[in-house]
């Protein structure tokens, strides 16, 4: 389905895929390397979806790309944004601005943007009571709200941003796409089908090879594994032969990777109830017992791995397979359940 451009500069961080497609590698400063960008050819011009993290070095990569493969500025006639995390997000004020484009996301991945970070957010201070009241020391809590400042120069300026909602039609390339809601990495997260060729833009849905964070996120969803496990289940129905992903390469085996994704979480909560069965434990013991103690080095995947960690104890306890104490003043504790999972799974 793709064929890898010649190995010299910029031609490095592309892969030409069908239909005059380009996937663009735009470099990220941690651990997942890269995210990818599709750029579409239209009637008129060209779209790109989810343009990058706004660093110099992605910048300076899309002057390569776009002027290695005669595209001007001008050219670019739209960003679709699967969802507002800023490795997609980032970049699309900077895109907009230089070409004069619209920027198209969901409603509420464009009010949860704004949360993030646009002026006078409460995010971190939210993140903070969050992580505290789960047993996170304050100085670790520190570390988290400086890595989390840095992100916002990386997504100026602000887009001006158009609409478009899950269950809509939009028209992309020659083709007409399905958008789907693709609820639990991200609030407000799109996916898009196309019913003929049978292609999905998956965002960070569905990744080969890496699990996409699921994360407990204040003012997002309640329980976002089972919105996610769920959403899995639905995109699970569609005909897949080729899906497109925020993260490594295209991949074919989308059915499989679902079903992979689905016993990953299984087997996560499995072991959060054992540890749980040894003794009373924080989310935040347990984060650094499932992901080791070390990731307090790295305060933006100590993040991931601390939301995560909350998002499947939640789940486990709004099932009635672990239960959760709230001493005044002290941190939430979890216990495990003895009827293990004999509660109410409708809670």
């Amino acid at each position: 389905m793709r064929t890898i451009g010649e190995r010299s500069g910029w031609t490095e961080a592309i892969a030409r895929l069908d239909r005059g497609w380009v996937q663009v590698k735009v470099p990220l400063p941690f651990s997942l390397r890269w995210v990818n960008s599709y750029i579409v050819p239209e009637a008129d011009g060209f779209t790109v979806i989810d343009p990058g993290l706004g660093t110099a070095e992605a910048k300076a990569l899309w002057e390569d790309v776009l002027a290695g493969l005669g595209i001007e500025w001008k050219a670019i006639k739209r960003v679709l944004l699967t969802h507002q995390h800023p490795d997609h997000y980032g970049l699309a004020g900077y895109v907009q601005q230089k070409s004069g484009c619209e920027v198209w996301m969901s409603r509420r991945a464009h009010a949860y943007a704004r949360r993030l970070w646009g002026p006078g957010s409460d995010f971190p201070s939210a993140l903070r009571e969050l992580y505290l009241e789960h047993g996170m020391p304050g100085e670790v809590m520190d570390s988290i709200e400086a890595n989390l400042d840095s992100f916002i120069a990386r997504v100026l300026p602000e887009p001006q941003v158009t609409y478009m909602e899950a269950g809509e039609t939009i028209r992309l390339g020659d083709l007409n796409w399905e958008m789907i809601d693709a609820p639990g990495h991200a609030f407000g997260q799109l996916c898009f089908y196309q019913r003929d060729i049978r292609w999905m833009i998956c965002g960070d849905q569905v990744l080969p090879r890496i699990t996409p964070n699921v994360s407990v996120v204040p003012g997002e969803e309640k329980d976002p594994l089972a919105a996610f496990l769920n959403s899995l289940e639905t995109l699970k129905a569609y005909e897949v032969d080729y899906a497109l992903p925020g993260h490594r390469d295209p991949f074919e085996a989308f059915r499989t990777r679902i079903d992979e994704l689905i016993r990953h979480h299984d087997r996560r909560l499995k072991e959060m109830e054992e540890l749980l069965a040894q003794e009373p434990q924080t989310a935040f013991d347990l984060c650094e017992k499932l992901f080791g103690a070390r990731l307090r080095e790295n305060p933006h995947n100590l993040r991931f791995a601390m939301s995560e960690t909350l998002a499947h104890l939640y789940y486990l306890e709004q099932r009635g397979r672990v239960r959760a104490v709230r001493a005044s003043g002290s941190a939430v504790v979890f216990l495990a359940d003895a009827a293990n999972g004999r509660g109410n799974p409708e809670a």
